[in-house]
């Protein structure tokens, strides 16, 4: 079986392409910089000329290309998308209804509220790790010591300058309290996703006046999808980071893993950021509490960072995320914290028993080993495309 891979930054590219060729899938990578447009004939004649020299079987890419369907769709080879972002407005296009698409999304979330709508292009797929390679990852005893720390959290702060919602310097100062008040309550409210609901048209009015947003002409989506979940979520995610770090390393041994270190919080380790791929799991592996605080736009689904974590060995403490309950043991597998208490107190117990944390640990990477690999899901794709 020979398939074209698309070509573009992510970090599980290369856990990807050995499973596909694990499992006897080979790979060609096609790269053309238009990737992200919706419509592009440079693009379409580039994958033509590259398509049309071998009888490929199928088209991978992580992440879901409109531009990407359409070649497909036109020239009549199945398109593969395998979502790990959450929003993806890409995922608006009307092209998801291509009938050359299987489009296979990590958040159950998302895919019902797709599948609910009549779309027959979407499947559900968690994440996964590459246990062979992560298991394998050794360090010397001095790196081990360097990476070693109660507590560790690896990922982005978003708390760049002029991220969105601080764009947002002229909206009414009703509008801005209003916004605050269901960031505050959606910021400690886990399961459950009302920010895109509580966008009442006069709000969404005041916002379209400071920073108009209007759909690309194939898509779909709703100005309320994009203010809650590029706005508010990444400014939630934010506060609830900073938040919730602040008061980690104020009790504990606390390792940031980031690019922009925030200036409040002294007692926190800057470490900086770190390669994915050959240092992180490394960290994970040498740290006693390994934190996930999932961005507040990924409404069930299971990160990217919490598989890496359980893949690697290491003991994850996540916030509530209801797709883990379909596949691990709250406890058994992982631990999730309920709020800001339950967070600082289970830091505090697992730090205190060593056993019960690493029993935990082992069992988290059993079950990764045994059923959330990619070359598992290489096999539920194939299988689905083969019938």
């Amino acid at each position: 079986m020979k398939i074209i891979f698309l070509d573009t930054p992510a970090f599980a590219k290369q856990d990807m392409i050995d499973a596909f060729e694990a499992s006897h899938v080979s790979c060609d990578l096609f790269f053309h910089p238009a990737y992200n447009e919706r419509f592009d004939k440079a693009f379409e004649t580039a994958f033509y000329d590259f398509a049309e020299h071998n009888n490929y079987d199928f088209v991978f890419s992580f992440n879901y290309f409109p531009v990407l369907s359409n070649c497909c769709q036109k020239y009549g080879i199945p398109y593969v998308s395998y979502i790990y972002d959450c929003p993806l407005t890409a995922l608006y296009s009307c092209s998801l209804i291509n009938s050359c698409n299987y489009v296979f999304l990590f958040d159950k979330t998302t895919y019902l509220t797709f599948k609910n709508a009549g779309i027959p292009t979407v499947y559900y797929l968690p994440l996964a790790a590459n246990v062979k390679r992560l298991s394998s990852m050794t360090c010397s005893p001095e790196l081990a010591l360097r990476l070693s720390s109660e507590v560790s959290f690896v990922g982005s702060l978003y708390n760049e300058d002029h991220n969105f919602y601080d764009r947002l310097t002229s909206i009414s100062d009703y509008t801005r309290g209003y916004l605050d008040s269901i960031m505050n309550a959606q910021q400690n409210v886990y399961g459950t996703f009302f920010l895109e609901d509580l966008l009442t048209a006069p709000v969404l009015a005041d916002l379209q006046k400071c920073i108009p947003y209007q759909p690309l002409p194939d898509g779909t989506e709703s100005p309320a999808y994009v203010y809650a979940n590029y706005f508010l979520c990444r400014k939630i995610t934010c506060n609830e980071r900073h938040d919730l770090l602040k008061a980690a390393s104020e009790q504990f041994q606390l390792k940031l893993y980031t690019h922009n270190p925030p200036a409040d919080m002294p007692a926190a380790e800057y470490v900086g950021p770190i390669d994915w791929y050959s240092v992180m799991p490394l960290v994970f592996k040498n740290t006693c509490i390994n934190l996930n605080i999932t961005l507040k736009s990924i409404q069930s689904g299971i990160p990217l960072r919490g598989m890496d974590i359980m893949g690697s060995g290491g003991f994850l403490l996540t916030n509530y995320q209801n797709d883990f309950l379909d596949f691990f043991i709250s406890d058994e597998d992982f631990v999730f914290y309920e709020n800001s208490e339950d967070f600082l107190s289970k830091i505090r117990y697992y730090l205190q028993h060593d056993t019960e944390r690493r029993q935990i640990a082992a069992n988290g990477f059993g079950k990764i080993k045994d059923m959330h690999t990619f070359s598992h899901r290489v096999h539920t794709i194939l299988n689905i495309l083969k019938n």
